[in-house]
């Protein structure tokens, strides 16, 4: 059995808390006397040959101290029974449940450090916590409940150690076995750094190192791979220094922590102090959730993320969901002499997804789901990793992939496939809040980017496929507590809901699974919405069907709707219209203009006014046979024989659309929108739906393509809705996107793992590199010390490219 253990402070300990645990999932023999021996004996049989006696370690780590995958009960059981994805630990399901919780219980008795909650203790706490947060100094280095800094370690759960284990280690700080068996994490948190320690009690090593600029800087080592060191310095900042360029480098054996507490504490205060620690019994998260944590990303920041070129803030690079790339030092004229600069594997049951963020020269980016790394955006090398596993699985599922994350302040914001909404500190990791949103059983799921605006993450649901009702959601950054939801499918009184035939609209799906975008002087969020339920057939929910097919102007202050454009009235072809939104401002028949722009799913290209969501116009920019034009409101004059029938036809564009949820760029100095494109068409045919809580609510299937069809990278003119050039592609795929740069290239990738450059003018082929994974991501672009580079997913490897030095 393989447990993977931590680092000293980067796991969990087995003293963890286990109260606040659903009944099904709390050890039924914790109190029985019993339970322990024979779960020594279960635990000799099954776990010692790799762990050794006494779960000390052998050829596996040793179980009485901390782990990295979680040691609450519920973390304990899942691992036991499931086995870790990617180790030599397996899943032990022919144990039975019994079995499992009684070796959990004689783990829990091994722990050297665990608490005897009999203990009685010294001292006032609540005159503890101001020395600890004042004279004493120890929130520069240390945080409770995310309260202090992060030098070191959290101290929220340093309580389940013994009062005379805290009282030596503010004492004497630097004493050999000091810091060894401290634990100071608790079930809520499953994040670990990247081999630098800071969560223990203290902090890792400590290294003093003098650049060439003369600069002698002392912190804490988070990683080293021998050409790179990684250190956190004293104001909690992490700083990049190149091993070869360093005039001096020493570990220094000093603690970071103050050895003379004994002196400048009074023995009053030092057992108020030691009875403050001994009270944090674990990481509170209706704590942390309130924490004041300063600095980092702020609204105005990603309003004017375009005066930040180096850095790339939000989903779509920014608020006006371009997608493009203004930097300048890579250009038509070098981009053949690209290189990869670094690799990060991150491994899972599906390839990435995601487009990373860049701030200040840190990446932080979804991996595979439950994922999130935080890296030196110059090297790779990790700075923290966050691991969630799903606290329940839909059997059903599908799309397990997470798309991208947001930042505010020093907040991170992921969703999870189990309809959760989770916001991370910045700076470690470590859980701030998590707040469910939806029933994942149900088939809600969250698989975009959440985006951020003001002082609210806004979030969309994933699941139209399910038959759920969707909607869109704004929580509060700070505490996780929802300040409004809008539905996408309005209930009886509500506007539009005369467009669903009978109850229909309870299962009238309508998700909202892609990031949209905001324009900050109109205070106007836009959001596209996916196709109706049952996707296939139209005859249980006749009618528009609104607000799915559509795209929504709302207050984002309220979430109280402006407008809205609905693209395909009445859908039976699974047409989501999620796809990006561009804001732009053209020059239309002499007048400026602000502007929606959007390539949607149907095959159009739409450009709208988008102060007050009227029509302007739409051009098909692949073959359409559905659409026989617009009248005088814009509304689509629908063809003969457009919708899915029992008898089946064959309309165009296809099933995945003419283009689909895949990154498009908009060059707003060219005017020209590029995006991957399918042309082609399917065999739509309709048949009986049958809803089923949890499962997939189609009524019918597409017959697939019955006419030739070609993929290809298309360069729109976004004045006149004319195609100026296309780029062929060998395989088609719904996920790969492209990167627009000022420089006059173009990014892409392709489905048999190629990472290629193109002249944005033209269309020529310029450079290539072969990644060896399929691509299902988009490029991005992002600078550090003045060095471009481009980055991009292929397989379960992200990639950054640079020009050589």
């Amino acid at each position: 059995m393989w447990l993977a253990a931590a680092c000293m402070g980067t796991g969990l300990s087995l003293a963890a808390q286990t109260t606040n645990l659903p009944d099904a999932m709390r050890n039924p023999f914790a109190s029985d006397s019993t339970a322990a021996p024979a779960g020594k004996v279960l635990y000799e049989q099954t776990c010692q040959s790799c762990h050794g006696g006494e779960a000390k370690g052998d050829r596996g780590p040793a179980l009485n101290g901390n782990l990295k995958h979680g040691s609450s009960d519920t973390d304990l059981f899942q691992t036991m029974r499931t086995g870790i994805p990617g180790t030599q630990m397996p899943g032990f399901s022919f144990l039975s449940a019994d079995s499992v919780w009684k070796i959990i219980t004689y783990l829990r008795t091994l722990d050297e450090n665990r608490n005897d909650d009999k203990e009685k203790v010294i001292g006032d706490p609540v005159a503890g916590e101001s020395i600890f947060f004042g004279h004493a100094k120890c929130s520069q280095c240390h945080e409770v409940n995310g309260r202090g800094g992060v030098l070191a370690g959290d101290l929220s759960s340093i309580g389940v150690n013994s009062a005379a284990y805290l009282r030596g280690w503010i004492l004497h700080p630097g004493a050999p076995g000091s810091t060894a068996a401290a634990v100071s994490s608790t079930p809520e948190r499953k994040s670990h750094g990247g081999g630098g320690g800071n969560d223990g009690p203290l902090a890792g090593l400590t290294e003093v190192v003098k650049a060439r600029g003369g600069e002698e800087m002392r912190g804490v080592r988070i990683a080293d791979d021998g050409f790179t060191l990684l250190i956190r310095d004293t104001s909690g900042a992490v700083r990049s220094f190149d091993i070869s360029q360093l005039l001096e480098r020493r570990e220094d054996l000093r603690p970071l922590m103050p050895d003379d507490y004994g002196k400048t504490l009074a023995s009053t205060e030092l057992q108020d102090l030691t009875a403050y620690l001994k009270a944090q019994k674990f990481r509170d998260l209706t704590k942390t959730a309130q924490a004041d944590i300063s600095g980092g990303v702020t609204p105005q920041r990603l309003e004017n993320s375009s005066k930040e070129p180096e850095n790339w803030l939000s989903y779509w690079g920014d608020y006006r969901g371009s997608h493009f790339a203004p930097l300048t030092e890579i250009t038509p004229a070098n981009v053949n002499r690209l290189s990869a600069q670094w690799a990060v594997q991150m491994p899972g049951v599906s390839v990435l997804e995601t487009t990373p963020l860049v701030v200040d020269g840190i990446m932080y980016t979804s991996g595979p789901p439950g994922e999130v790394y935080a890296l030196d955006a110059k090297t790779g090398l990790q700075i923290w990793k966050y691991e969630r596993r799903q606290k329940v699985v839909n059997p059903y599922e599908t799309n397990p992939f997470s798309r991208g994350i947001a930042i505010l302040g020093n907040r991170v914001f992921v969703g999870t496939l189990d309809a959760a909404l989770v916001a991370l500190d910045a700076r470690t990791g470590r859980v701030l809040w998590e707040t469910q949103i939806a029933d994942t059983l149900q088939g809600y799921t969250i698989t975009a980017a959440p985006l951020a605006v003001k002082d609210k993450i806004i979030v969309g649901i994933a699941g139209g496929e399910f038959g759920i009702r969707g909607f869109l959601d704004a929580y509060d950054a700070r505490t996780g507590k929802r300040l409004w939801r809008f539905n996408t499918v309005p209930e009886p009184g509500e506007f539009g809901n005369d467009t669903w035939n009978g109850d229909s609209w309870k299962r009238g799906s309508g998700a909202t699974w892609l990031t949209g975008s905001y324009d900050p002087d109109l205070n106007t969020l836009y959001w596209t919405v996916g196709n109706p339920s049952p996707s296939l057939n139209s005859v249980v929910r006749e009618g528009d069907n609104l607000f799915t097919c559509s795209v929504l102007a709302l207050d984002p202050d309220t979430g109280v709707r402006k407008w809205h454009y609905q693209f395909t009235p009445g859908d039976t072809h699974d047409w989501d219209s999620n796809e990006d939104v561009i804001l732009a401002d053209q020059t239309i028949g002499g007048e400026k203009r602000k502007v929606l722009l959007h390539a949607d799913r149907n095959g159009m290209f739409y450009t709208l006014d988008r102060i007050k969501g009227k029509f302007i116009s739409a051009t098909p920019y692949v073959r359409q046979t559905w659409n026989s034009g617009f009248d005088s409101t814009g509304r689509p004059i629908l063809a003969p024989n457009w919708k899915s029938s029992p008898e089946g036809a064959i309309v165009a564009p296809s099933l995945i659309g003419g283009a689909n949820w895949q990154n498009p760029s908009y060059d707003d100095g060219r005017s020209t929108l590029f995006l991957i494109a399918y042309d082609g068409g399917s065999f739509y045919r309709s048949a009986p739906a049958l809803y089923e809580p949890g499962r997939q609510y189609s009524g019918g299937a597409p017959g697939g393509d019955h006419e030739p069809g070609t993929i290809k990278i298309l360069a729109i003119d976004t004045v006149t809705g004319k195609i100026r050039w296309d780029y062929p592609l060998v395989r088609r795929s719904f996920a790969i996107g492209v990167l627009a740069t000022r420089t006059g290239l173009l990014f892409a990738g392709t489905a048999e793992g190629n990472i290629i450059a193109l002249d944005s003018e033209t269309g020529k082929h310029l450079w290539h590199f072969q990644a060896g994974g399929n691509i299902a991501s988009a490029p991005m672009s992002y600078s550090v010390d003045g060095k471009q580079y481009i980055a991009l997913a292929a397989g379960n490897v992200l990639y950054s490219f640079a020009l050589p030095n």
